[in-house]
């Protein structure tokens, strides 16, 4: 079955996320779209602000960060199975600016109709530059949506000078160093950089990302979001690893934001590659080593609370003997 790409398009109240939805189903690439808005409260507004185009729009009124939402997109997601998804070139995913990104993307983990039929392609992050250090002060999931993010896009270009742009940078990158970043007035940004980006595919995280854990052995401290990297040369041991990340992810998964890697397995010849929703993860073979390429192993947690010791420890006892 060929896998519907799937774009997760998250921000923080009035980012532009709406203006950029309206620019994608508008602009004339000639791919029809699913769209599922995720809206806060009992009453719907913002299925009134998309545009009135021939892509089907779905509304989910619920707004928590819970459950409840993936058991909405797992409803909608499988009645367009029934009514045939090769009707779609893609399904967007507008959740309300108050969500937390991770349960929408845990459902293209977790149920089995849905993982088979459509593939997560990226999370998409909208950013109010103008507003955005006022949201870090107040509201946690300004923070968790950044640091979710595959690809970022810091909006409102022109109510900032220079030299702001260049602060709303350092900081974003002090939340989420893996991410790439675009800069936009009114959502008026490439939409090559938006879908299609492969950015959540097992399979092409390299190619995608070509600066993946770059820095290695990484830790900020001015944010209460960390990220933690390590890199190796040692091969890792299979058994063991599967082993200590099952534990990790089950004791501290709910402040492990995202966490990914790409490993060289012992007596393997294709990388393995990892990544993880909080406790929900997934893995599989990447492309084969070549002969004249270094097998080095990188992986990294972006969350909160994170311990570098301890992971370190972890990871390090998954590794051969030197």
């Amino acid at each position: 079955m060929k896998q519907i790409p799937v774009t997760v398009l998250t921000g923080y109240l009035g980012a532009g996320k709406t203006t950029l939805l309206n620019r994608i189903l508008t602009e004339p690439h000639g791919k029809k779209f699913a769209v599922i808005i995720n809206e806060f409260g009992a009453v719907g507004v913002d299925n009134d602000l998309v545009v009135g185009v021939d892509e089907e729009v779905f509304e989910m009124n619920n707004g928590c960060i819970c459950c409840t939402v993936r058991g909405d997109l797992i409803r909608i997601i499988s009645g367009l199975l029934r009514r045939g998804l090769d009707k779609f070139d893609g399904i967007i995913v507008e959740t309300t600016g108050l969500a937390d990104p991770a349960p929408v993307a845990q459902t293209f983990f977790m149920d089995e109709d849905v993982r088979r039929a459509t593939k997560l392609d990226a999370v998409v992050t909208v950013v109010d530059s103008k507003h955005i250090f006022e949201r870090l002060k107040d509201s946690p999931e300004a923070e968790d949506q950044i640091a979710f993010a595959d690809v970022i896009i810091l909006n409102k270009l022109d109510l900032v000078t220079k030299e702001e742009l260049a602060e709303v940078e350092s900081r974003i990158r002090s939340i989420n160093p893996y991410a790439s970043v675009h800069t936009s007035t009114k959502s008026q940004v490439d939409l090559n950089v938006v879908l299609d980006r492969g950015a959540f595919d097992l399979n092409r995280i390299l190619s995608i990302e070509p600066q993946f854990l770059e820095g290695a052995h990484s830790h900020n401290h001015d944010s209460s979001v960390q990220s933690v990297a390590f890199s190796t040369d040692r091969a890792v041991i299979m058994g063991r690893f599967e082993e200590w990340i099952g534990q990790t992810l089950a004791e501290q998964g709910q402040n492990i934001l995202r966490s990914k890697g790409v490993l060289n397995i012992r007596n393997s010849p294709r990388r393995f590659v990892f990544q993880a929703v909080h406790m929900i993860a997934d893995s599989a073979p990447g492309n084969p080593w070549r002969e004249d390429e270094k097998k080095t192993s990188k992986l990294v947690f972006i969350g909160r609370n994170l311990s570098r010791d301890d992971l370190k420890k972890g990871f390090e006892s998954c590794l051969e003997a030197a």
